[in-house]
């Protein structure tokens, strides 16, 4: 009855109207009449605490949100979860032990922790890590390993990446898909020169080394003037990769990041090569589990079915609060695909994406009066399949604001300055009390979040969402960002 009434009374916040014509208002009508969004597809909607619009156009229309779809990926994971939540990677052993040696494999069987390997402060450095896993073998008595070290990624089934993202997408480090193990985000590093206009672009791989993969490189170098449109065409089918596209001889080089499809045989690789270094021996070096079950090495042939291993221990990741902080903060996709996976295979022992967001819609009715009013099919909003509409979006910041996790939600999102919104109003007096989340990719610009009075409490909940915008991404910021100078004056 309690969540009823709660529900009911969010269904009847928001239709409440202004009395008054606020500045924000005003800013809108502006906006529709004329401006960098005259001829765009956007919707805007902006109320107090209390119901009172502040400022609306086209709030029931449905658009796509890009990066803004985070909030409810976040926000899902940290109400079904807890702030405190912490993924589990196991360390476990297939064969007998005998004096020391194991006659048999060494698994590490990963639960979806996506922040193994990764750079980021909240991840545990490898060293680190590594020894953690030593410490579980050795306390097994476990000093010699007659087999491999197999990475067990299984636990999550289907494809890595969402079938709807761009094909360009998935081979660049922000469309690189998720599995039960990963390796440094399942990316990797190549560092490219331009060479002479005609001939290809120079390319060597940085980090993490794979010397299972075939990367062919089939890029030219452009002329002066003709920018950067390097692609990795890869997929975990087979261990081949292309690097297609060109890169101009004005360009300076750089390191630019893609997509390893292969983060389980990575991360066993890693753990192998440390052991090696450390003056572990491990026979018949190192292997994955395919998509089928089979334990495979680097040569990619299936050798025998993969069987249940004894676990020995398990390490644990950041806490929740800490990944969805970076995700909102960064916009980091594959966080964010991690935290959908991980609610499907909680709540159902299948991470298949259908799964995901049957149990992501079973969050949500804790949290909003209309579920349905959301069509999700990712987790980070790389798919122009997804649609929500600024009223939607409002409903949902209002429904976070109830939930035992609020406090770790706001946690997460950016203020002006930091992350996705460092160009956003940057030298803003007051700028740390807007603490929205950025969505954009071509053509799209989102903002949605809140605006805190000086006690930090939300005192106004906004969205919006600009599409089929063709003016410069610049001046379209620059109309959102007074947009959103308007409501902050609005709460002095």
């Amino acid at each position: 009855m309690k969540r009823s009434l709660l529900l009911l009374g969010l269904a009847f916040l928001l239709p409440v109207l202004s009395a008054a014509q606020t500045p924000a208002q005003r800013y809108v009508d502006q906006l529709q009449r004329s401006g960098v969004l005259k001829d765009a597809v956007w919707g805007v909607l902006a109320v107090d605490r209390d119901g009172q619009v502040l400022a609306a156009h086209n709030r029931q229309q449905r658009m796509t949100p890009a990066s803004n779809l985070k909030l409810v990926t976040t926000g899902t994971a940290l109400h079904a979860f807890g702030p405190d939540f912490r993924f589990v990677t196991e360390v476990g052993y297939t064969g007998t032990v005998r004096d020391g040696v194991l006659e048999g494999d060494v698994y590490l069987i990963g639960h979806g922790d996506p922040t193994l390997g990764a750079k980021d402060s909240i991840a545990t450095e490898n060293g680190r890590l590594f020894w953690q896993w030593k410490s579980l073998l050795r306390e097994a008595g476990i000093q010699r390993i007659q087999g491999r070290i197999v990475g067990d990624g299984s636990v999550y089934e289907g494809n890595l990446e969402h079938p709807s993202w761009e094909f360009n997408d998935i081979g660049t480090y922000y469309g690189t898909g998720t599995n039960a193990l990963c390796f440094y985000q399942n990316s990797i590093d190549l560092e490219v020169q331009a060479d002479v206009a005609g001939q290809p672009v120079r390319m060597r791989q940085s980090y993490p080394e794979t010397p299972w993969m075939h990367l062919s490189n089939h890029s030219v170098t452009g002329p002066a003037g003709t920018g950067n449109s390097l692609y990795l065409y890869t997929t975990d089918l087979a261990p081949y990769a292309e690097l297609r596209g060109s890169f101009a001889t004005d360009r300076r080089p750089k390191t630019e990041h893609f997509a390893n499809k292969f983060g389980a045989l990575t991360c066993a690789y890693y753990f192998w090569k440390n052991l090696c270094d450390t003056g572990w021996t491990v026979d018949d070096g190192y292997a994955d589990v395919d998509r089928h079950g089979y334990v495979r090495g680097p040569d990619f042939v299936p050798a025998d079915k993969a069987v249940t291993p004894t676990v020995l221990g398990r390490t644990l990741s950041a806490p929740l609060k800490e990944i969805a902080r970076i995700t909102n903060v960064r916009s980091d996709n594959f966080y964010a695909e991690a935290l959908l996976r991980a609610m499907g295979e909680q709540a159902s022992e299948s991470a298949l994406y259908d799964s995901c967001l049957v149990a992501r819609r079973k969050v949500l009715e804790e949290l909003v009066p209309d579920p349905d009013g959301l069509r999700q099919v990712d987790g980070c909003g790389l798919s122009r399949m997804n649609y929500v509409s600024p009223e939607w979006m409002v409903r949902f910041l209002q429904g976070m604001q109830q939930s035992p996790a609020f406090e770790a939600f706001l946690a997460s999102l950016p203020h002006p300055g930091e992350g996705t919104l460092s160009t956003l109003l940057p030298q803003t007096e007051g700028r740390e009390r807007i603490r929205v989340k950025s969505g954009s990719m071509d053509g799209v610009l989102c903002y949605s979040g809140y605006i805190l009075d000086t006690d930090g409490q939300p005192a106004v909940t906004l969205s919006i969402l600009t599409n089929n915008t063709t003016a410069p991404v610049s001046e379209v910021r620059a109309a959102l960002a007074r947009f959103l100078k308007l409501l902050l004056d609005g709460t002095n």
